[in-house]
């Protein structure tokens, strides 16, 4: 087994996570199979609804703790019930790539009638949380079902499976915003335009960890669009990134505060951008968790906005 691949076991997941660590044996499969052992992918499923929350609660509003609290809960349970319809799907896929060989359903840990089950679980606690807000609400949050269902299947059809992911992971800005004031506007809209754009950046950099077994089992990737010109693409998604949140600030009015946090986050990703190397699978997984730091940054502007510097 050459370095690279050592290194790309490695990435999958920490060898100092807590399932391992502190889980009892028999449910760690399950754990794994919804990434709990990896949670960077619930943050930046939960940003988006975050930000949305906080841009819809008005000035001098902080936002509202139920919602947030919910929006956690549901952003945890449906991102592991992602990951286990995506598991189910590439189950053939995973077992001839050194980085997932190892995941519970290829390495005959869990069933897929067994992942089956665990999906269905965790569908179910997912709808319980969507029962929580608003009717509006509960049919924006149902609908996201159909694009859920569709992604784990895009990297067989299209180049651009990161855009489905993008459409899939983002929809909690919508989400988000309806459930705070009960319908829909541009500024959601906008917002889930540039949240797209961000997921379409970061999963570029995570793909490019998997491009060369990629090629070998024949499914797609911006990673492989891309190539030797991601940078120049992340440098137009991010761009669109932060022009959509610098938009949805002025649309509502949030103060200097926000265009000063949005300037530290514009930084960032100035920064994942000038230290990638699409070749060094360490560095691509560690740029990809440092959006959680961007994510955490927008949603303090944006609070942060809502309140004036002087009355």
């Amino acid at each position: 087994m050459t370095e690279k691949h050592e290194c790309k076991i490695i990435a999958d997941a920490s060898k100092q996570n807590w399932v391992d660590a502190y889980a009892p044996e028999m449910v760690q499969p399950y754990l794994k199979l919804s990434r709990v052992d990896r949670p960077i992918g619930t943050w930046l499923l939960l940003f988006p609804c975050w930000w949305a929350v906080a841009l819809a609660s008005g000035h001098g509003q902080l936002p509202d703790a139920f919602l947030l609290v919910c929006f956690a809960i549901g952003a945890f349970v449906m991102r592991g019930a992602g990951c286990t319809l995506n598991d189910i799907a590439d189950r053939n896929f995973d077992g001839m790539v050194e980085r997932t060989r190892k995941r519970p359903i290829p390495s005959g840990q869990v069933s897929v009638r067994q992942a089956v089950f665990w999906l269905a679980v965790q569908c179910l606690v997912g709808l319980l949380v969507l029962l929580q807000f608003n009717l509006p609400a509960i049919i924006v949050g149902a609908a996201s079902l159909v694009l859920v269902a569709i992604y784990p299947f895009a990297k067989r059809f299209t180049y651009w499976p990161q855009f489905f992911l993008g459409l899939a992971f983002n929809y909690g800005a919508l989400l988000g915003w309806v459930s705070q004031t009960g319908s829909l506007s541009w500024t959601a809209v906008i917002l889930y335009v540039g949240g797209i754009s961000w997921t379409l950046g970061y999963d570029t950099i995570y793909a490019h960890q998997d491009k060369e077994d990629d090629i070998l089992i024949g499914v797609k990737s911006t990673a492989l669009k891309f190539g030797n010109k991601t940078t120049d693409w992340l440098f137009g998604f991010y761009l669109v990134t932060l022009l959509s949140l610098t938009l949805c600030g002025w649309l509502s009015d949030l103060s200097v505060l926000f265009y000063i946090g949005i300037a530290g986050a514009g930084a960032h990703l100035l920064w994942q951008i000038r230290y990638l190397d699409i070749d060094n699978s360490d560095r691509c997984l560690m740029l990809f968790k440092s959006n959680k730091i961007f994510g955490a940054i927008v949603l303090f502007a944006i609070v942060a906005g809502n309140f004036q510097i002087l009355d």
